[in-house]
């Protein structure tokens, strides 16, 4: 859930950056954007609500004061993620309990809802480019009108999709079978605060038990150091390309429509992510070796020098577009084809680190203990939450590289 949140927000980025206007437009909105939503998802453990839509697609229909738009889209995916981070979490440490092929369907459900909201949105903004002015379409001109019409539908279409989701939600947990599976981990925890609430512990009690359970905690980070480096790692390089570089990339076909160009960019890398999950549903394709996946894991450092050879729009601090040279990889295709191994990578090896951190049998630092499974899921799925954020914290300094100019205003 909470990456479709994210997916849905980025995707608007455009329309975002055009009721901004100029004078907040300067400002590197999809950096920001991602390093707030990415802080509080690491810091939150609320509950799980997608009420933040709505006023999205309100906010299509009637303009507001760039500043307060500014702080609206700053908030809301601050929101998104503090109640978002909860579900995630609880959602990976259920699937772990049941082996590495349920933490698989998990991961690669994630992948395929981006990858539909992807294709909603390139499917939505190809009508309203469609609808719009031919020579405008073509020579790639935006007034804001295919901007604004496009996000209108696709916020509405994801709302309805959040309240399917909901109905769906409460016909799986009324399910016999799912009671059952699920009832040990929730009684265990009603137990607990029951147990404290009647007994009353001293607090000398309750430091013991706190000593005990981080002691646990981090005998398993101990334990599991290369796997969570090698996904934190995943999720680093990612970030610090996508969105805050490749939305940078502009066509070099003059024919190719920009938000046509970036809508597309967004599917190719979703599609790619959803293809590396899924892959590892395919025994032959499996690596269960912690050394293995942390080397395949900062090999993707390669991406970053590639993003930067390609057709990336430079602009002053005044918002106006640099000369620059011509770019080495000058191709949309080969640009879209690196996306996608950016996707399919980020994928596959982020999916067989959570599938190896909690696995009894192809994990041996676990020396078949299954009070750490829980654990060892709870912490990789963190490590995704600290890649995000410190990928949106290094996405500055390769904008930075990329314009030669101060990235937090620029």
């Amino acid at each position: 859930m909470e990456r479709h949140d994210h997916c849905h927000t980025i995707l608007s980025l455009p329309t975002t950056r055009h009721s901004l206007h100029l004078d907040v437009h300067l400002l590197p909105l999809d950096i920001l954007h991602s390093l707030t939503f990415h802080i509080f998802g690491a810091c939150h453990g609320g509950l799980e609500a997608d009420i933040t839509l709505a006023p999205n697609t309100h906010l299509t229909f009637f303009h507001v004061a760039p500043g307060l738009f500014f702080t609206f889209v700053l908030v809301n995916g601050a929101m998104q993620a503090a109640l978002d981070s909860h579900l995630q979490t609880s959602v990976v440490t259920v699937a772990a309990v049941f082996g590495p092929r349920a933490l698989q369907a998990v991961m690669s459900g994630q992948a395929a809802v981006a990858t539909v909201v992807s294709a909603v949105q390139a499917l939505n903004t190809s009508l309203f480019l469609w609808k719009a002015r031919p020579e405008a379409d073509a020579s790639g001109a935006v007034d804001g009108s295919a901007e604004e019409g496009s996000a209108r539908m696709f916020f509405a279409l994801c709302t309805f999709f959040l309240l399917i989701s909901a109905t769906a939600h409460n016909t799986l947990v009324a399910q016999s079978n799912y009671k059952e599976l699920a009832a040990p981990l929730e009684q265990a925890s009603v137990r607990e605060r029951e147990r404290l609430a009647e007994q009353q512990p001293p607090a000398s009690f309750l430091r013991r038990d706190y000593i005990t359970q981080k002691a646990h905690i981090l005998r398993v980070v101990k334990a599991n150091t290369t796997f969570d480096i090698a996904v934190a790692y995943v999720f680093i390089v990612t970030m610090a390309v996508f969105p805050a570089i490749t939305t940078s990339v502009m066509p070099t076909n003059p024919n190719t429509h920009p938000l046509l160009f970036n809508s597309i960019h967004f599917l190719v890398l979703n599609t790619g992510d959803f293809l590396g999950r899924y892959i590892c549903a395919l025994p032959s394709l499996l690596i269960w070796s912690a050394n293995r996946l942390l080397a395949l894991s900062l090999a993707r450092s390669l991406f970053i020098p590639l993003f930067l050879m390609c057709n990336v729009q430079r602009t002053s601090s005044s918002g106006l577009p640099l000369p620059a040279p011509a770019p080495i990889i000058s191709s949309d295709i080969l640009f879209m084809l690196i996306v996608f191994a950016l996707g399919l990578s980020n994928g596959y090896i982020s999916s067989l680190c959570m599938m190896a951190a909690p696995s009894l049998v192809h994990n041996p630092r676990l020396k078949g203990r299954k009070e750490d499974v829980d654990v060892a899921a709870t912490v990789a799925n963190f490590c995704i939450a600290a890649g995000l954020v410190i990928g949106s914290v290094a996405s500055f300094a390769v904008r930075g590289v990329m314009c030669g100019c101060n990235p937090f205003i620029s």
